[in-house]
């Protein structure tokens, strides 16, 4: 989706003036590669504000009636991923991305929730294209001590396997998979226990 231009205004700028205003410094997003920057909720609302473009064009709304559905969208959207962290914390790219998929949806914005599902699969296809999967970002974790140890993707499995004893159907290397994907470098042993311990179980 290009930035598309409604009513002598951006979809960056629609985007920016629609996004939540509430105080998110508590939270992080995890990049596919594993970096760690901001919680911004202003990309949540551009990308949003693209997908309502790409399929309303010029037609059909004024940029005021734009922004207010992309900013209840919005709103929804952070409000989602802050109740399941309401601590704070950090958050992966590709949950906040489903639940602006599941909210989009959710709100009978079926041709937009198709939009948007373009729009990443276009995102993945660049970055593949970049060669940015092949690059990880190496994970430390910060021991209660003070000392910062790579993170042993071997001892954690084992941990999980341990904990998960007795209980039946349960698909230790989906955990695995899901507790990597909620940790990043710096991230405090803590964290990385409490994030095995919520993997949704499939």
């Amino acid at each position: 989706m290009q930035l598309t231009t409604f009513e002598g205004q951006t979809a960056a700028e629609l985007g920016r003036a629609a996004a939540p205003k509430a105080d998110f410094s508590q939270y992080k997003t995890i990049r596919r590669n594993g970096a760690v920057v901001p919680f911004e909720p202003v990309k949540i609302s551009i990308a949003m504000t693209k997908a309502f473009l790409a399929v309303m064009g010029h037609q059909g709304a004024t940029s005021a009636s734009l922004r207010e559905k992309v900013a209840q969208l919005s709103e929804q959207v952070a409000s989602a991923l802050m109740r399941r962290k309401p601590e704070g914390g950090a958050i992966h790219i590709e949950d906040i991305q489903d639940q602006v998929e599941l909210s989009l949806m959710r709100f009978g914005e079926h041709d937009v929730a198709r939009a948007y599902v373009l729009y990443r699969e276009q995102r993945s296809q660049e970055r593949a294209a970049r060669g940015e999967a092949l690059t990880q970002v190496q994970i430390n974790v910060v021991r209660k001590d003070g000392r910062k140890l790579p993170l042993d993707v071997a001892r954690l499995r084992a941990t999980i396997e341990s904990a998960s004893q007795n209980l039946a159907g349960i698909d230790i290397d989906a955990i695995l998979s899901e507790t990597l994907k909620n940790i990043y470098d710096g991230v405090s042993e803590d964290e990385v226990n409490k994030s095995a311990i919520l993997a949704p179980a499939p």
